[in-house]
């Protein structure tokens, strides 16, 4: 959007006698999307805008049409206008940015190199002090205050504990900024995302436990659990069976209908013996020990299934799969998932991020100190 300004792309237009505010003609766009390699041809150039227009950023001036047209047609940026919604996801992002923005502009900015375990990390500071700062700068009014927006920074992904290994406090913990506001992203990066959405119904889900003997005819296995009213449950291999995210008291949302009949469900009584709150996770001296497992898929699954939210907690382990084999046990809570925190997300989101990740799972997890 800058860039466009620049360019005198985005200026005031007039069109059937009536003036149209900081605007760009979509053709013209199309052009220069070519022109300065952001698109590779005018098809890519079409589908990018397309993504801005199905996210809210930008939008036909009258709002006349729904769909990006390589036309002679005037679209705006909803931040041109007013009109770009400002959801609690993006109000946060947007304040980490200008924060971020903040403390590297002055001269004596609390980011600094620092070592922790003998590891040098670039731009860090303390909880403490960035609260400090932040009362200082009259972001916040008090430390509580500062505390809340320092967690939902980091919940968020914005910023975190050097070694991932705490949540936000007012302590002399060490953090830094994860996200790299000053890195310039190519619009094509946004063809290979995935909506959140898309995951969420996807078939072909993590979540699901192995055959544990994979030998033709034999379609079942027994799950872990030693409770007798867990029953023996369909075989599930990746893309078999109907999403796994839509009830969330049971593994399945349909029965499957690949595998042969007859189908038991599995019983779908937590395996907690009772709720436990994030707060009681991460309070001081809690009895809980985090581990962190690497599990390599293999072609059909990781090998466990995951269920809950805020915190998310293991289900079941398949004995003979990748998850049991790097140490996952039933009960367990998810701390992270490749790096980032998710203590604050529902079963969903988390199958949505270890989708658009790597076959090598890296996992966070919390165990009850026995």
């Amino acid at each position: 959007r800058l860039r466009l300004h620049d360019g005198k792309l985005i200026k005031d237009r007039r069109y059937h006698l009536r003036t149209y505010p900081n605007c760009f003609v979509a053709k013209e766009l199309t052009d220069w999307l070519i022109d300065h390699k952001d698109a590779p041809d005018r098809e890519t150039a079409i589908r990018l805008m397309q993504k801005l227009m199905d996210h809210y950023i930008i939008h036909h001036v009258c709002d006349e049409h729904s769909d990006y047209k390589d036309a002679k047609l005037l679209y705006r940026f909803r931040k041109d206008d007013g009109t770009f919604p400002l959801s609690k996801d993006v109000k946060v992002f947007l304040r980490g940015q200008s924060l971020y923005e903040k403390l590297v502009s002055v001269e004596e900015s609390i980011l600094k190199v620092r070592e922790e375990n003998s590891v040098k990390y670039q731009r860090t500071f303390l909880g403490s002090e960035m609260i400090d700062w932040l009362i200082q700068e009259g972001e916040v009014e008090n430390r509580q205050e500062a505390v809340e927006l320092g967690r939902a920074l980091l919940e968020h992904g914005i910023i975190q504990h050097v070694s991932n290994r705490h949540h936000f406090f007012d302590s002399d913990i060490l953090y830094h900024f994860w996200m790299n506001f000053r890195r310039r992203r190519r619009l094509t990066e946004l063809l290979n995302e995935n909506s959140s959405r898309a995951l969420s119904e996807s078939p072909d889900s993590p979540f699901c436990l192995r055959k544990l003997n994979p030998e033709p005819g034999n379609t079942s296995f027994l799950s872990v659990q030693t409770n007798k009213e867990i029953k023996v449950v369909s075989a599930v291999r990746r893309s078999s069976i109907t999403s796994l995210s839509g009830n969330s008291n049971a593994y399945f949302s349909a029965p499957p209908t690949l595998v042969f009949p007859p189908v038991a469900e599995c019983n779908p009584k937590s395996v907690l013996k009772r709720p436990v709150t994030n707060e009681e996770l991460l309070s001081p001296g809690a009895p809980y020990v985090k581990k962190t497992l690497t599990i390599v898929g293999d072609a059909v699954g990781w090998g466990f299934v995951v269920r809950g939210g805020r915190p998310c907690h293991i289900q079941a382990v398949d004995p003979g799969g990748p998850a049991a084999a790097a140490g996952m046990k039933v009960c367990q809570f998810v701390f992270s998932v490749n790096g980032v925190y998710v203590l604050h997300l529902d079963y969903q989101t988390i199958s949505s991020l270890i989708m658009t990740g790597p076959r090598t799972l890296v996992m966070e997890v919390m165990e009850a100190i026995e």
